[in-house]
């Protein structure tokens, strides 16, 4: 789908400088851009590439601007502004409406208008689609479970009974809606009952899951995803967790039971979060961080033991675990100096 430079720049709210004539229609890296190509500088360290870019057009801020050699929009913020033209150049196949051979549909569920359902579907009983729904290859929906207008789920998604998905929400291949939380009771033998996991999980409006990403259903009352929330793939969020709205999770992070994340967090990759604690609105916390305890103020937070040489690594842990008695005899050291001249060390 080809455009002109000066639609995007009118659609966009951006400064054109070029030829408002000429037509972009895919996006490419400055690097790899041929024509009728846009492509876009939001990171310093592909500056470089600028100059030699073959690019119909790029999207960039106003201080790159003037090494740009072909034409360029300029945005207050280029990637949202690329990101937002991209979807233009690149819409998702039009749905084709119908239910595909092969796809088995309760007597019951109902399917709203427009909407999509590709070969090996099941949709259970009591299954309701809203309008322009796209259930893609081998997609399980259990009983009453619900989509909203405009969503898609990708081959092989499987959602449990009872699981209610917002509009125009996103979920990728093999992600897990509404399993089992991990709820077991011990006995005085050392034997473990399962807790029945009564709740279900419940998806906001503008949600993207990543693929094999699981959401478990809640215990007793819903584990909650907020509108806007954005997981990637391979995430675990646990029973009667609840992620606030516009909060994003990069991979393989993963959330304990009853965990309440706060609105538009940022959660960096390989981040594990302990079960029953708060993490309070507007929280960054950078990849590979382990959080056991509950963050009560915004602010940026991380922390964890970088890759060493094995030997220095594993003296250095054995000194971790010193730790706590070397505190111990510095604190007796200082009682001892104050016993002494009666003054701080």
């Amino acid at each position: 789908m080809g455009m002109t430079l000066a639609a995007l720049a009118v659609r966009h709210n951006c400064e054109l400088r070029g030829d408002p004539d000429e037509v972009v229609d895919h996006v490419a890296t400055l690097a790899a851009a041929g024509p009728r190509a846009l492509a876009f500088l939001a990171n310093p360290q592909y500056r470089s590439q600028l100059a030699g870019t073959r690019a119909t057009a790029v999207v960039l801020a106003s201080a790159d601007a003037a090494g740009c050699p072909v034409a360029c929009l300029v945005s207050a913020n280029p990637y949202l502004s690329y990101a937002e033209m991209a979807h233009e150049l690149h819409p998702p196949a039009p749905l084709r409406p119908g239910v595909a051979a092969g796809a088995w549909v309760a007597p019951d569920a109902r399917v709203g208008a427009g909407s999509q359902i590709e070969p090996g579907a099941v949709l259970g009983a009591g299954v309701v689609l809203g309008e322009r729904v796209h259930i893609g290859a081998g997609v399980v929906l259990g009983a009453r479970c619900q989509v909203g207008d405009d969503s898609r789920l990708m081959a092989r998604v499987a959602a449990y009974d009872g699981v209610r998905i917002g509009r125009r929400c996103l979920v990728h291949s093999g992600a897990v809606l509404g399993a089992d939380g991990f709820g077991i009771a011990r006995d005085s033998d050392g034997r473990w009952t399962k807790v029945p996991q009564l709740g279900g999980v419940v998806i906001g409006d503008d949600v993207e899951i990543g693929a094999n990403t699981t959401i478990d259903r809640g215990a007793i009352e819903d584990t909650v995803i907020g509108d806007g929330v954005k997981l990637d793939n391979q995430i675990q969020i646990g029973h009667n967790v609840v992620i606030g709205a516009h909060t994003v999770m990069a991979a393989c992070s993963g959330v304990a039971g009853s965990t309440h994340v706060g609105t538009r967090c940022i959660i960096g990759a390989d981040v594990a979060v302990a079960g029953h604690i708060t993490i309070a609105d507007d929280t960054v916390i950078g990849g590979g961080a382990r959080v056991a305890r509950s963050i009560r103020q915004a602010g940026i937070y991380g922390g964890v033991v970088p890759a060493d040489e094995v030997r220095r690594w594993r003296r250095n842990a054995v000194r971790f675990g010193q730790l706590d008695d070397m505190a111990r005899r510095l604190q007796r050291l200082e009682q001892v100096a104050r016993d002494t001249d009666g003054s701080e060390p």
